[in-house]
């Protein structure tokens, strides 16, 4: 019997998810805005804020050791069972890294409140590994869609509590304390983990770790080079948020230095941002499905790359509050369209019979290259002064609309797979 939707929406599964969704987007700020503002405050050097890119490598390079966390047994709580224990394992060392970065000292020490930030981020991304296995494990196949839903909307409720709840505490309380705020919003997902149930176990697999590995990794990659153009794909993958990700790096020092206090960044960037991003999310997802995934990527790539103009406008402005609002707004509207039409892309390229993994190891393996150079954007921003820097972050993405329009030409997205090999993957951010 089909259960009607307010019954579905009601299933005590949901709130855990929503619950668990929240725990993994809470240190994902901390790494990144967050920090980046605490460390600009502390007169930190451009160049050295912009390495800080780097951090968030673990991030990208999870799959490395998602093999480990999914055969091994967890280290505590082993009677929670595998998929609880590990999360159960892994919470409470994470909040305690948070409370850490918060008694660290960027202006006497930044070396030791990155080596902290690098943990968190570390720990993060092992609790991203779990929650997502837990989720697929967790709920029946036609839970997944609603599943996914409250994931992502505790994910975004997090960033919202972590990054404007966090600057918003430390303006009153200090940084010290913000930090704590966010370790103990941790908790969280905590309860959610001591609550909920642990899923069935999957069956133990005879083949042993090389067999594993081969399956996992191996054989996912060597699909997809046996197709035609799949070195311009992955440039293209790589360099698409090119441009974005080097102005995203300097956003909190260049609003710093315009002035702007941490309750003024709170409230535009981090609340009205979120809106404005899933707003446009929302609106990219009905272009694609009014004029196609090919075309949406297009006009969608153009405006990401047009909005970071607005950057350069606010630098000419000054502290200049409506121009603040205007500049939060496009940008973040037009990397929501962009995102929607990009995730469709990358679905569109993955084969039915390694939809998750492919997914997951190219979207990681992509990023890669996002966050090293975007920890050349500081030296940049120095070299050049905020106008000139915006500006050139804006022409950084015309190698990946070149490279676009390259394979769209060759491979439009309709014609690449057939109907019954393709597949639409919801997005989602770890």
């Amino acid at each position: 019997m089909r259960l009607p939707l307010p019954a579905i929406a009601s299933d005590r599964r949901f709130l855990i998810m929503l619950a668990l969704g929240f725990s993994a987007g809470v240190p994902l700020p901390l790494t990144a805005f967050v920090l980046r503002q605490w460390m600009s405050e502390a007169n930190i050097p451009l160049t050295a804020i912009g390495l800080t890119a780097l951090i968030g490598l673990s991030y990208s390079l999870k799959f490395l050791w998602a093999p480990l966390i999914d055969h091994a047994a967890p280290p505590f709580f082993r009677r929670w069972g595998r998929r609880r224990g590990w999360l159960a394992s892994i919470q409470p060392v994470l909040a305690l890294a948070i409370l850490a970065l918060g008694f660290t000292n960027p202006a006497v020490a930044p070396e030791i409140t990155v080596a902290v930030a690098v943990l968190v981020a570390f720990l993060s991304a092992s609790q991203d590994i779990v929650v997502d296995a837990y989720r697929i494990e967790f709920l029946e196949e036609r839970q997944q869609g609603l599943g996914l839903a409250y994931y992502v909307w505790g994910y975004r409720g997090a960033l919202l509590a972590s990054n404007a709840g966090a600057l918003t505490v430390a303006e009153f309380a200090g940084w010290t304390a913000a930090f704590a705020y966010c370790a103990a919003l941790v908790g969280i997902g905590f309860v959610a983990v001591w609550r909920g149930p642990e899923p069935a176990a999957a069956p133990a697999s005879a083949l042993g770790w090389s067999a594993r590995l081969r399956a996992a990794v191996v054989d996912p990659f060597a699909d997809f080079v046996r197709r035609p153009y799949w070195l311009w794909i992955l440039l293209f993958i790589a360099l698409f948020k090119l441009g974005e990700a080097l102005a995203g790096v300097m956003t909190a020092p260049f609003y710093r230095d315009l002035g702007f206090s941490r309750t003024e960044v709170a409230a535009v960037s981090s609340v009205f941002g979120l809106f404005a991003t899933l707003l446009g999310a929302l609106a990219g997802g009905w272009l694609v499905v009014r004029i196609g995934t090919a075309r949406a990527l297009v006009l969608t790539g153009l405006t990401q790359m047009l909005s970071n103009l607005m950057y350069v406008a606010l630098a000419h402005a000054g502290h200049d509050m409506p121009m603040l609002w205007a500049q939060v707004g496009v940008e973040n509207f037009t990397d929501g369209l962009a995102d929607a039409a990009f995730v469709t892309y990358l679905s569109s390229l993955t084969s039915r019979a390694f939809t998750a993994t492919q997914y997951a190891l190219l979207s990681s393996l992509a990023a890669v290259p996002l966050r090293t150079l975007g920890a050349s954007s500081g030296s940049l921003a120095e070299w050049l002064g905020w106008a000139d820097f915006f500006l050139l972050t804006t022409f950084a993405a015309l190698p990946a609309m070149g490279v676009m329009l390259f394979l769209l030409a060759r491979l439009p997205p309709a014609r690449r797979h057939p109907p019954e090999e393709s597949s639409a993957l919801p997005a989602s951010e770890s």
